[in-house]
């Protein structure tokens, strides 16, 4: 699961508990301007992720950490599809974060508002 918070011109993500030893990463810090837009897309849940390195994906249980799929970069932290939203970007490593949230509407209405106000 991963928390999002806004501070000043970035967004933090921040990956919680065991996450972090799954996904190989601790937080990304994404600059507000280089968020195009977050959506929830339950196609992407679809169970081939792409090529990981380095991660960790146990089909239908979690998959966490780096992956590449059709020459992008995509950063995954997910268990539970229902809860996850798909943050695009632009002018960054990843492509896209592909992230578990605690509350959906909650973290989208948190990322439209911080774009929206660029």
């Amino acid at each position: 699961m991963v928390s999002i918070t806004k501070h000043e011109d970035k967004f933090i993500f921040e990956v919680k508990g065991l996450h972090k030893l799954w996904a190989f990463k601790s937080e990304l810090r994404i600059p507000v301007s280089h968020v195009s837009r977050a959506h929830q897309d339950f196609g992407k849940a679809g169970f081939w992720k792409g090529w990981r390195m380095p991660g960790t994906h146990i089909p239908y249980l979690i998959t966490a950490g780096t992956f590449y799929l059709d020459g992008d970069k995509i950063f995954w932290d997910v268990v539970d599809k229902e809860k996850a939203i798909v943050v695009d970007l632009i002018d960054e490593d990843y492509k896209q974060l592909i992230i578990e949230v605690e509350d959906v509407q909650e973290a989208l209405k948190l990322i439209s508002q911080g774009i929206s106000s660029v």
